[in-house]
């Protein structure tokens, strides 16, 4: 091999390590930001990390919401009707937030099975449902136009 290709594999691989390096570095930061999203079905399996960042979903089950009339805490439960997700949060609750309706919940799972939330994200007008409940919906054997229409009717169908 001569002097002259030596030195282009020399760059061509110091290239490529740098490269590695960069990516590498790019996927770690990445990894701390994803939110990862749960069903109630799919937490209750264990498939949801503890004490980390994700995003859960589905609906909130009528009459499960409790309000701390000293605080701002509040607890409700979250459906996919098949399990469900006590989540505790607290904070100004969105103004659709209602019993019923489809919500997106970000926060950590603890160790004792509640979701502490620090975020909770509501459906914004009639027809709408987050894309994750819907499918979430879906995987459980359910059909999200069934809730849309007629939440009540869907939660007697357990």
């Amino acid at each position: 091999m001569t002097p002259k290709r030596r030195q282009k594999l020399a760059v061509i691989l110091g290239a490529l390590a740098l490269a590695a390096v960069a990516v590498g570095l790019t996927l770690y930061a990445l990894r701390a930001n994803i939110n990862l999203f749960y069903s109630p079905v799919q937490i209750a399996l264990g498939d949801a990390p503890i004490e980390r960042a994700i995003r859960a979903g589905g609906m909130v089950k009528e009459g499960s919401v409790v309000r701390d009339p000293q605080s701002l805490d509040v607890e409700f439960l979250v459906t996919d009707y098949v399990d469900e997700l006590a989540v505790a949060y607290n904070g100004i609750l969105p103004d659709l937030f209602r019993e019923g309706q489809g919500v997106v919940v970000v926060g950590k799972l603890s160790t004792d099975g509640r979701f502490i939330a620090d975020k909770v994200l509501a459906r914004h007008d009639e027809n709408y449902m987050p894309p994750e409940v819907s499918q979430a919906l879906e995987d459980a054997g359910y059909s999200p136009a069934d809730y849309q229409d007629q939440p009540v009717e869907a939660a007697k169908r357990e």
